[in-house]
């Protein structure tokens, strides 16, 4: 069973920046496809980036691709999601997944309990 533990939201101005942390419980966790989705009041989990763990490849949605970064540590099982330039609509709760593919949250896997975000304009 594959744990996952998100970290890093809070409040932030607009412009401003932060880091969201996802720890998993096991290494295998490392070899799937890792991703961050994120889900905002009344709406649809969007995806927002995911890592291909065993060749490092990623994918960003458009409305992200120039403004976060995703990345991980392997020595420490963590996916990371940088965050900048954030915006009033980046406002979500970010959830970490592992164990799918692809930008449709129904074939991840495994889920953390999500951390907010909240961009104040």
């Amino acid at each position: 069973q594959v744990q996952l533990v998100e970290s890093g939201g809070g409040w932030v101005q607009a412009g401003g920046s932060l880091r969201l942390s996802c720890a998993a419980s096991v290494r295998t966790a490392m070899t799937y496809t890792m991703a961050w989705f994120r889900q905002a009041p009344g709406k649809e989990r969007d995806f927002v980036a995911s890592l291909k763990w065993l060749d490092g490849s990623l994918d960003y949605s458009h409305s992200v691709e120039d403004r976060f970064t995703i990345s991980r540590d392997v020595a420490k099982n963590t996916l990371y999601l940088q965050m900048t330039r954030l915006k009033p609509e980046d406002t979500a709760v970010y959830y970490c997944a592992a164990g799918g593919s692809g930008h449709y949250w129904g074939s991840y896997t495994y889920w953390g309990h999500g951390t907010q975000v909240t961009v104040s304009s």
